[in-house]
This record gives C-alpha cells, sequence and structure tokens, in this order.
C-alpha cells in the first residue's frame, strides 16, 4: 500500500513540473500571446505577415510566448507543440515554431526556434542561433521591446526560406561585427550628405545614376536582406489583407532548431 502511494505521489509531482502543452487554438491562430507581451495591433500586425506568407510559400511561422515553460526545457517545449499542433504541411514539415518566455523578475527570458524536418537544411542551426536571434532577436528583447525583435527576425526567417538568400550569405555578410545598416548610413553620409554640404547643387540622387553601380548594388543587396529594417521595403508590414488563418497542416519536428536567453 505505501508503495502505491508514494507512486502516486510521485505522478501528481511529475505532472505537476511538467503541465499540459496548450491545445491548438480555436479557431486557429499562428500569433498565440498567452504571456501578454504584445499590444493587440502589434498581435494583428504579426498575425496578417505569417498569413499572408504561409498563403505564398505553405510554410507555417508560428509565434507562442508563454509566461512559464512550466518545468520544461525550452527546446522540448517548443518541439511538443509544434507536434502536438502539426505545425507546417504534412509531408512538407515546413513549420516552423517561435517560443518565447519573457523575462520576469530574476528569471531569463528564453526563446527557441524549432524547425519542421523540411526546413533544418533550409536554416540550419547555426545560422539561426548564432545570427538570426544573437543579431536580429535578443538585442530587442534585451530593451523589452518583444514586438520588434520578433518581426526582425521573422522577416530574415522569411527572405531566407522564400530564397531571396541563402542562410549562409546572411551568416557571412551580417555578423556582431559587421552589420549591413551602419554601412548604408555610412554610404549615404559619404556620397549624398556630405556633397550637399560640400555646396554641390544636386536636387535629387539616385543610386543608379549617382553612384557606381557596384556600391547603388550593394546598398539595395544590404537594405533588402536586413527585410524591413531600412524602410520596410520586404516586410510589407500592415500590407496584407483577407481573410484568417485556415489552419495547420500536421507537420512533423525531428529535433532543428536552437535558442538562446537574455
Amino acid at each position: 500500500m505505501k508503495k502505491v502511494l508514494i507512486l502516486l505521489i510521485l505522478l501528481a509531482g511529475f505532472s505537476r513540473l511538467h503541465a499540459e502543452i496548450p491545445e491548438r487554438p480555436v479557431p486557429p491562430k499562428l500569433v498565440n500571446d498567452f504571456a501578454g507581451i504584445l499590444d493587440q495591433s502589434e498581435t494583428n500586425n504579426l498575425e496578417t505577415k505569417l498569413v499572408q506568407f504561409a498563403r505564398e510559400t505553405s510554410t507555417q511561422i508560428v509565434v507562442v510566448t508563454v509566461p512559464d515553460l512550466e518545468g520544461y526545457d525550452a527546446a522540448d517545449y517548443a518541439f511538443r507543440l509544434g507536434e502536438k499542433w502539426g505545425v507546417g504541411q504534412q509531408g512538407k514539415d515546413n513549420g516552423l515554431v517561435i517560443l518565447v518566455k519573457p523575462k520576469t523578475g530574476n528569471e531569463q527570458g528564453r526563446i527557441f526556434i524549432a524547425t519542421g524536418y523540411g526546413l533544418e537544411g533550409v536554416l540550419p542551426d547555426a545560422v539561426v542561433n548564432g545570427t538570426i536571434i544573437d543579431n536580429e532577436i535578443i538585442p530587442y528583447f534585451k530593451q523589452n521591446n518583444y514586438y520588434q525583435g520578433l518581426e526582425s527576425g521573422i522577416n530574415v526567417i522569411m527572405d531566407i526560406t522564400k530564397g531571396e538568400y541563402t542562410a549562409e550569405y546572411y551568416q557571412e555578410n551580417y555578423t556582431k561585427k559587421g552589420s549591413g545598416i551602419p554601412m548604408i548610413i555610412i554610404l549615404i553620409f559619404f556620397f549624398i550628405i556630405l556633397p550637399i554640404l560640400r555646396g554641390r547643387k544636386r536636387r535629387f540622387y539616385s543610386p543608379g545614376k549617382n553612384l557606381p553601380f557596384w556600391l547603388a548594388l550593394g546598398m539595395l543587396s544590404g537594405n533588402h536582406l536586413h527585410g524591413g529594417s531600412f524602410g520596410n521595403f520586404s516586410s510589407g508590414r500592415g500590407s496584407f489583407g483577407g481573410g484568417g488563418f485556415g489552419g495547420f497542416g500536421g507537420g512533423s519536428f525531428g529535433g532543428g532548431g536552437a535558442g538562446g536567453s537574455w
């Protein structure tokens, strides 16, 4: 009898340690802010962006914020949630889960990006962790700007998965030591602002006409790479319309992804 009682106590303790992963939202949504770190307009903007992306590519990116990991490791939580919800398309396994547990009190904030089988080759773990999370997301999260961090990271993920550029190209050109944005600012200063200050009477400046071809190309590619951080050219923020998210497709996850903390 005592053994049965001890077993029941242990099982009860284990169930409290590992609470149930949340059920799929009804109606289905791609942005699920259970931690309440986004306002309504931010949630709507991200939802619209991700719904449009899913329609264009069939790749499903899900954002889930939780106030507590309930005893799970962030990676385990993200994988279990992706499997339980069936994020991505069955057979393609092209789902991606961005899990965020915000920083509260003395507890560190946690983020994990879990990639489905079909995206592991497109988004290598090293790129997700060493560049997208560290460069695009966590710097904003440290400022409690969760929306900008999510948008910045999502823009890059979208561009890579759409084939705008490869993960390796992004990793080589946008590291902590050299971001494309400062270089653009420097180029604009030297080739546009400085000539004006020197008294050149040019009223309009076109990169294609007034700059060398290689320099104009570098500016345009740098602007494009950051997907919305300089003019929102590739993010299309707020420009998508019509309908909501139709539902998850039954994708699977195989352990690919990476995380970070702040």
